[in-house]
């Protein structure tokens, strides 16, 4: 194939796929409390993912950041004087959090200084960089470098609650004040995070897994010395069993509820507890409401914005807390992926489709926030199936090109994660294999969200395995109800779903035509040992202990162990930087599969787990669809 000299096609010639990747997006603009006019947000206007600063008073917009692999990692201060960002180098997620005043840094007269918990998230950037008008003043000097845990920032403009993650030491959370040391007040080897500061700036809301169990988290809230307030623990002998999630202090002076996330009924749900009295409000919405439900506060404390996520689409609602109404608040039908309220009671939500991209919308009727340029072409939507499979029904999302009959060949899309969903929503690389023929099949497997704790929590100890079975059994609908073509099936995902793919290939070697690996595990032992403190603590909750500690679980849940068995030909991509899938272990797996001489094809590149830079996601898409040409035919 042609490899791309960078250059952008004009927009009459440019193939459907391809503009979907282009047009300028935009993330919900998250605001100032005490400034709402002042928001932040992020775009990939200049072809790169960058933050952008929006004074809603004049309609200015500027961009904050601007480096070679991109930056979305961002947060605006409750006064709206400061933008902090986090500075990593090249996508490894290894940083610090500058700052630059809202206005820009030539506000400040010119240059101002120097310089979560699965595998679907990350970003790449370069260190050392700026904003333009000049370099970014280090946020919080004294700390080290490390992976983030947590930011929130005090409405006094120079206090901020900076939480730090490192191989070394483990969680730690410090007390940042402008022209003061850095005052550490926790530390612990297991995974913790900073929640939340209370409105007052007196509290700090911390989650926790000091139990063990990574994926579920407890609360503990701290004064400021880092003596503690309070805890919330739904653990049972010490294993903890049921989650817990801060969502936010109540936007309220004096006041010390804390609006809590819980799964106590099997699902995620909200209630109120106050952290002083130990007082717990249930609210009793899922009695009115299927699914997971998350929340946030009203800008006046009287009202909670309720996300009702039920079988890959969602809702919003409006909760009155003193009258315990409940409202809902029209949307579209698809998926609500941010939504907040407004101090003048509107609600701003960023919506899409599958058929549909997303665009920021209000309840107020308009476009909030419509970025100039090309539009997205919209995709076919999708359709839902439900599979029997040996853990229960399973939620599969189907894209068959418009028009067309099958057998089909097939693309089985698989999410990352894994505590993750596919949903209801627009995304550009499904909607680009559409675009070329090929039917689109996403499966909710067993360790994915939004379907009931248990489906969530099913994976642990044979870890991949019992996800596999789940897309078997979609695969088996798909070949079985005459849409799938058999022969020309390709198991593809990215992050876990790339781990999902390298081990679906090793043992089920007959089920597919061809493996397409995006940052994948591919050695799970040696991705153990060289990958980010949060994730090493995420594979022992997994497997039950450490690589040394069940090597059995290890052995049986690593592609490398069934690398011998892949007959299908392979195409792996994989970032050099990557924290989260290490390179050297895909590397290791590389190698074996050259040892044998095995149909095979690696991309490597230069950023962290996923890139943020448009030119370079289209040229990885183009390689994988070039890939599966030449082996499937068009």
């Amino acid at each position: 194939m042609t490899e791309s000299n960078g250059a952008i096609p004009h927009e009459v010639t440019m193939p459907e796929w391809e503009k979907r990747f282009r047009a300028p997006r935009v993330s919900l603009p998250d605001w100032a409390e005490d400034a709402p006019h002042r928001s932040l947000f992020v775009s990939n206007a200049t072809g790169t993912y960058e933050l952008y600063a929006w004074d809603r008073a004049t309609g200015a917009q500027r961009q904050v950041t601007d480096r070679p692999n991109g930056t979305t990692d961002g947060v605006l201060s409750p006064d709206g004087e400061w933008i902090w960002w986090f500075d990593d180098k090249d996508g490894d997620e290894f940083g610090i959090w500058r700052r630059q005043p809202f206005a820009g840094p030539e506000a400040e007269g010119g240059s101002t200084g120097s310089t979560g918990s699965g595998r679907s998230g990350g970003s790449g950037g370069s260190g050392g960089s700026t904003g333009p008008g000049g370099p970014d003043a280090p946020a919080a000097p004294g700390l080290d470098p490390s992976y983030p845990a947590g930011l929130a920032l005090g409405r006094d403009g120079r206090t901020a609650i900076v939480g730090r993650s490192t191989d070394e030491d483990g969680s730690t959370i410090y007390v940042s004040r402008t022209g003061e040391d850095p005052v550490e007040v926790y530390r612990h080897r297991e995974s913790a995070g900073v929640g939340d500061l209370s409105h007052d700036g007196t509290l700090i809301a911390v989650e926790h897994t000091e139990h063990g169990d990574a994926m579920h988290s407890a609360l503990r809230v701290l004064r400021m010395d880092g003596s503690a307030v309070s805890e919330l623990d739904d653990t049972k002998g010490g294993t903890a069993e049921l989650g817990l999630e801060v969502l936010g202090f109540a936007p309220v002076a004096g006041d010390t509820r804390l609006l809590v996330g819980h799964q106590r009924r099997g699902r995620w749900e909200p209630m109120v507890w106050d952290v002083v009295s130990g007082e717990e409000t249930d609210l009793e919405l899922a009695s009115q409401l299927d699914g997971d439900l998350s929340a946030e506060w009203y800008p006046d404390g009287s009202a909670l914005l309720v996300v009702n996520s039920f079988e890959a689409r969602s809702e919003l609602w409006r909760f009155d807390l003193a009258t315990r109404e409940l409202e809902r608040v029209p949307t579209p039908k698809g998926s609500v992926s941010g939504a907040t309220a407004r101090p003048d009671g509107s609600v701003e939500y960023l919506w899409s489709s599958s058929a549909e991209a997303p665009v920021v919308r209000s309840t107020s009727g308009e476009v909030v926030l419509d970025p100039p340029g090309m539009k997205a072409p919209e995709s076919v939507p999708v359709e839902d199936v439900w599979v029997t499979g040996p853990g229960g029904r399973i939620h599969a999302l189907v894209q068959r090109p418009a028009g067309a009959s099958g057998p089909l060949p097939t693309v089985f899309d698989i999410h990352g994660g894994p505590t993750w969903h596919d949903s209801d929503s627009f995304a550009a690389g499904p909607a680009a294999w559409v675009d070329h023929g090929y039917m689109v099949i996403r499966v909710n497997y067993r360790g994915s969200t939004g379907y009931g704790r248990e489906w969530t929590d099913a994976l642990k100890h044979r870890v991949g395995l019992i996800e596999l079975e789940d897309i078997a059994a979609v695969r088996e609908w798909a070949v079985s109800s005459g849409y799938a073509d058999p022969d020309r099936l390709i198991l593809t995902g990215g992050s876990w779903g790339g781990y999902l793919t390298l081990l679906g290939l090793g043992t089920q070697p007959e089920a597919w035509a061809l493996g397409i690996a995006a940052v994948p595990v591919a050695d799970y032992v040696t991705a153990y040992h060289d990958e980010m403190e949060a994730l090493k603590a995420m594979d022992r909750t997994l497997l039950g202990g450490t690589p040394e500690e069940v090597p059995e679980r290890f052995e049986a849940s690593s592609p490398l162990t069934y690398v011998d068995a892949v007959k299908a030909p392979v195409y792996i991509s994989a970032g050099v930087n990557d924290p989260r899938c290490p390179i050297r272990q895909v590397e290791n797996y590389v190698t074996r599969l050259a040892a044998r001489d095995a149909d095979h094809e690696v991309y490597r590149y230069d950023a962290g787990h996923g890139s943020l830079v448009v030119d370079e996601r289209i040229k990885q898409v183009r390689l994988e669809l070039d890939f599966a040409e030449r082996h499937l035919g068009g």
